[in-house]
């Protein structure tokens, strides 16, 4: 697009430029726009600020934080005396327009926090003004143009949290006035260039994040103007030097963390850096011992784990009493060293500000000492995979703040004391793998527990507390005895219970159906006897099941067959008879053991297991052959029975050398929150793929098995957004179906900052959702990607498909099940086009003995989408399968028609029903989707022209009779 300089001295250029840049806001939610018109003076208009001196020319333009939406305008470069740009904090997307690049006067720019892409103009280096630029947090690609190290008054250059490659430009010792840089975040790559030393008033450099590798210059260590260094996660290589605290003395924030930096901490840090506050080491091969800390007073944050650090000996924690006098410390890790030797009292007087510590993985030996309960503001105390050993102190009952108190895996003895009673906020206790005897105090319920691991002990006793707020429970390899308690049941949220390896016995409870959140369930060698009882079928989200090696009887369930989500499970070694189901998860020989069962017959063939014999049949048989053997059935009844024994305990061997063999197939056991983590690149917003009233999705790739995912991450901080996470798993649990998107596993667990975390897993679905190929032009769409382009063929298909799966939910589920948000975004489509219908999160099980809800839903408001929804819903009106079948009909007529039934055209009494019925049949071409009408006219011969026509006159007519009908139920 080309532009002509307008030489005025009117603002008639600015109008014109504003009002295209106006022109390109898809959505302006806040109506901040709305004064942008000829009505009103230019310097009135919102976020405009013009200059009197020059004819009222636009100097400034801030429409930070309004939620718009849209693209930035190459107008934008006829804004000639502008000197302000901000723009940060909205959804602009697409490229940055060249033409910013003729703005000469611009001094500060803040585009971040938007979305926009491509690579950066390097025409930008026309802004030979500028002094700040912040383009950070946005989805910007390609490599820096060198073109940058042209704007020599440039101050401050944010450009993190894009998707940048290259090297870092060498044409940056050019930037002679640069004080602030930060690239962290992104993908670049090579080595640090020497320039960078020159840059003489730089105060904070930020390279966090990347895959830089090589050495750090040694002018970087001599930049005194320094306050922030942080070249953290990345691949550099090296030593510090010995005199870097002499050449750094103002840095405030230094930061090598997880790279490959070996050699000794510099005795100059401590000495001469007086006004740290970070210091962050972890993560390297660095060795040596540990100097003092003593005059880093203003310290606040300290690490040093994951090192070379200590060499096992027990002066190596001494410098620990260095740090009694730095009044602000608040975090302190020292993990996964070879730090040796007791830990010092002296950490008793530490700072009471401090919240974190973390000393595991490390040789450590002799008793915790008891001054620890002076820490009372401490969070986080981790003392794990270390060798501490006597009782825990009753003065850790102290620690009245603490939430998370690991100290599995050490030699700890004595009971588990009942001062911790007093941490009423304890979400997480970990104290497995140590010699812990007596009972498990009950006063442990006056905690918050969220996970609760007593595993590997010597704890006995027939009950435990019941704390309703657990997610995990592992009580395994104990000697707890007696009947598992029944109100086990009460722990709504239990998702992993391992019991194993204790001396339970009796029935197992049917209270513990009641926990249907369960994921994890391990019972074995216990004492269990009796049935598997029926209420066990209700854990639909079940994945792995272990009851092996205990006295259980009865019949194999045949509601085991199923559970969609079991992946494992293991009945070995019961006393279970009759026959084995063959579908589920005993179709997968790999995946379900049952030997040392020698009562069951029957199942697949991997299994070889003795067919089936019915009563009738069996009694027959023995009737016939004794009529026919009775003369010689005595004289060969002694050699016989010799044969069968022989026979019976060679098969016995045999299967359990064939059952014991059998592989593990575990691939979707236990999903963690860093899988999906790292399966979704940290939740990138590259990775994001849509966004909803109650979360965000994400695509994914698993590690593991290289399968593409679709992360559903819900926003609990929103109000409904935990009950749409429990409606949608209560729903999918039940359902399974060609056209239902199919759920891979759910994840009901917490993030590194121990806030809950509740996503779900789904198939990916490589062609999106049906909304954007009904709608190509909209956000959704991807403008410069390929068209989407639905046939007539194809869209009879998809509107099949969705029909289909209604059936399924309405006639052919358990229990009648109403969707209540059908609309195009929640129709997904896979490589093959078959549609599959998502999004369950405001679904409803309607009452087997009536077609409607028991329950009104005024209270919850409008249930589904403006648009989609049935007009009965917006008067409090029950849910219904009818109240589907009209928002299958307005999506059908939105197929064929092309138009949203939220379209601007569509006002007072005009709506998607009536403007179709006044069209039929003689003008259906006219309100028919333009791609179907030039799929009309491009038959090949008048006879198809005429059948596609009929055609879609049909199907319109079709669905209007349906769809006024579900309107005129109620």
């Amino acid at each position: 697009m080309c532009f002509v300089r307008v030489s005025s001295t009117s603002n008639e250029t600015d109008i014109s430029a504003l009002l295209a840049f106006k022109a390109g806001i898809i959505e302006d939610p806040l109506k901040v726009l709305s004064s942008w018109n000829n009505a009103v003076d230019l310097c009135q208009w919102f976020g405009v600020t013009c200059n009197r001196r020059h004819h009222n020319r636009v100097t400034v333009l801030d429409l930070s934080s309004q939620k718009l939406s849209g693209s930035i305008s190459p107008h934008i470069g006829n804004l000639s005396f502008l000197t302000g740009l901000w723009l940060h904090n909205n959804s602009f997307h697409h490229k940055i327009p060249p033409q910013i690049g003729r703005l000469h006067r611009l001094r500060k720019m803040g585009l971040y926090t938007n979305f926009l892409t491509g690579e950066i103009p390097n025409n930008i280096s026309g802004c030979i003004k500028l002094l700040g630029m912040d383009l950070s947090k946005n989805q910007l690609a390609g490599e820096v143009p060198p073109e940058m190290g042209s704007l020599v008054k440039l101050q401050i250059l944010y450009l993190e949290k894009n998707n940048l490659t290259g090297s870092i430009l060498s044409s940056f010792g050019n930037l002679s006035s640069l004080e602030e840089l930060d690239v962290s975040y992104n993908y670049l790559s090579g080595s640090l260039p020497r320039g960078l030393g020159q840059l003489t008033k730089l105060t904070a450099l930020g390279l966090y994040a990347n895959q830089i590798s090589g050495t750090v210059p040694p002018f970087l260590y001599n930049l005194s103007s320094l306050i922030i260094f942080d070249i953290g996660s990345n691949q550099i290589q090296g030593s510090l030097p010995t005199t870097v605290g002499f050449g750094l003395p103002n840095l405030s924030f230094f930061s090598i963390a997880m790279n490959q930096f070996v050699g000794s901490i510099p005795l100059s840090i401590p000495s001469n850096a007086s006004n740290l506050q970070l210091l962050q080491l972890g993560g390297n091969k660095l060795s040596g011992n540990v100097p003092s800390f003593e005059g880093l007073h203003d310290l606040r944050f300290l690490h040093i784990d994951d090192n070379h650090l200590g060499s096992g000996g027990s002066g190596d924690l001494k410098f620990l009493c260095s740090l009694t006098n730095i009044t602000s410390l608040t975090t302190l890790t020292i993990y996964g060293n070879r730090l040796g030797g007791p830990l010092p009292r002296c950490i008793g007087n530490f700072s009471i500000t401090i919240k974190r510590v973390d000393f595991g993985e490390n040789p450590i030996i002799g008793e915790i000492p008891r001054e620890i309960g002076n820490l009372v503001n401490l969070e986080v105390l981790g003392m794990y995979n270390n060798s501490f050993s006597g009782a825990i102190p009753n003065d850790m009952g102290n620690l009245q703040k603490l939430a998370v108190l690991q100290l599995s895996n050490n030699n700890l003895s004595g009971v588990i004391p009942s001062s911790l009673q007093k941490m009423k906020q304890l979400i997480k206790l970990y104290l497995g793998g140590n010699h812990f005897h007596g009972h498990i105090p009950l006063h442990l319920d006056n905690c918050s527990l969220m996970k609760l691991d007593l595993s590997n002990n010597n704890l006995n006793g027939s009950i435990f507390p019941v704390i309703k707020t657990l997610l995990k429970l592992n009580l395994s390899h104990n000697h707890l005895n007696g009947p598992l308690p029944v109100e086990v049941g009460q722990i709504d949220h239990l998702d992993t219970l391992d019991i194993s390896g204790n001396m339970f016995n009796d029935e197992i409870p049917s209270t513990l159906g009641d926990c249907n959140a369960l994921v994890v369930l391990i019972m074995k060698d216990n004492y269990f006897q009796g049935s598997i009882p029926q209420s066990i079928s209700l854990l639909r989200s079940i994945e792995e099941l272990d009851l092996s090696n205990n006295n259980l009887s009865g019949e194999i369930p045949k509601f085991l067959a199923a559970f969609d989500f079991l992946e494992f499970l293991n009945l070995s070694y019961n006393n279970f008879e009759g026959m084995l189901p063959t579908e589920g998860v005993f179709k997968n020989a790999s995946a379900t053991f049952t030997v040392g069962n020698n009562k069951i017959c029957g199942g697949i063939p991997e299994f070889r297991l003795p067919k089936c014999v019915s009563r009738h049949s069996k009694s027959k048989g023995v009737v016939h052959k004794l009529k026919l053997l009775l003369p010689i059935i005595f004289g060969l009844l002694g050699v016989v029975l010799v044969l069968i024994f022989v026979w019976v305990c060679w098969l016995k061997k045999k299967k359990a050398q064939e059952q014991t063999s059998s592989p593990i197939a575990d691939n979707w056991h236990n999903l963690s929150y860093g899988t999906l983590l790292t399966a979704t690149n940290d939740f990138s917003s590259t990775n994001l793929i849509g966004v909803g009233s109650f979360g965000s999705v994400y695509k994914g790739i698993l590690q593991h098995n290289g399968t593409n995912i679709a992360v559903k991450v819900f926003n609990l901080t929103c109000h409904g957004a935990l009950k749409s996470f429990k409606t949608e798993c209560e729903a999918l649990k039940c359902i399974k179906h060609r056209n239902i998107l199919k759920i891979l596993t759910v994840c009901s667990s917490t993030d590194y900052d121990i806030n809950d975390f509740k996503a779900l897993v789904y198939e990916f679905m490589v062609n999106g959702s049906l909304e954007e190929w009904l709608h190509p032009s909209s956000i959704l769409a991807d403008a410069e990607g390929p068209s989407k382009n639905l046939s007539l063929i194809q869209r009879i298909k998809i509107s099949m498909d969705i029909a289909f799966a209604l059936d399924y939910l309405h006639n052919q589920c358990h229990s009648t099940m109403v969707h209540c948000d059908l609309k195009p975004s929640n129709v997904l489509l896979d490589a093959e086009m078959v549609g599959h219908v998502s999004d369950f999160g405001l679904a409803k099980i309607v009452i087997e003995s009536t077609s409607y809800m028991n329950t009104n839903i005024s209270s919850a408001g409008l249930r589904g989408t403006i648009g989609y929804a049935a007009p009965e819903y917006g008067m409090g009106s029950v849910v219904s399968i009818e109240g589907d079948v009209f928002s299958y009909g307005i999506l059908l007529l939105e197929m064929f028609t092309g138009i949203s039934p939220t379209a601007e055209i569509f006002k007072e009494n005009l709506n998607l029903h009536n403007f179709v019925e006044e069209a039929l049949p003689e003008r259906v071409l006219e309100i028919t989707d333009p791609i179907l009408v030039q799929e009309v006219e491009s038959g090949a011969c008048q006879s198809r022209k005429s059948t596609i026509h009929d055609c879609l006159v049909f199907f319109t007519e079709l669905v209007l009779p349906a769809q006024l009908e579900s309107q005129e139920s109620e």
